[in-house]
């Protein structure tokens, strides 16, 4: 199966969502609560795909039946999904700069989307390919955090 819409674009997508939302019922977010988010973000994402290039596996989403290893170390002990992780804290570090109540739509949006379009699909080939490693795996780690 062939994935057609690549999580960054979905990622970008929310963010456009969340921004041109009404502004009603401002909320009001220091930086130095935005900042350290987006830096756990970045070193979420960063961990995640240092995990994949140390395997030699892809981190293309679009084509799941590339993977050519299961990659359980590193920060995916922890999550299942770390590079999906880091894009929702964006989104949530996003929401606090917005400073509205309406822009925290986008958040559970993306990860309604995301989950449908990308994880459950990527998941099904992950079994297919890995078996019951994966699905051992799947056990022991939850999707998100």
């Amino acid at each position: 199966m062939k994935l057609t819409l690549p999580p960054p674009l979905l990622f970008l997508l929310s963010g456009a969502f969340m921004y041109f939302l009404p502004q009603i019922y401002p909320l009001v977010f220091p930086f130095y609560l935005i900042l350290p988010l987006i830096a756990l973000a970045f070193i979420i994402g960063a961990m995640s795909l240092m995990s994949f290039y140390q395997a030699k596996t892809t981190i293309t989403p679009i084509n799941p039946h590339k993977t050519s290893a299961l990659v359980t170390d590193g920060i995916y002990r922890f999550t299942r999904n770390p590079m999906y992780l880091s894009l929702a804290l964006l989104l949530c570090a996003w929401a606090m700069y917005l400073s509205h109540l309406l822009a925290w739509l986008g958040l559970p949006l993306f990860v309604c989307i995301i989950n449908y379009l990308q994880i459950i699909p990527e998941e099904k080939v992950l079994e297919e390919k890995f078996g019951q490693n994966y699905l051992q795996y799947k056990k022991q780690v939850r999707r998100w955090i």
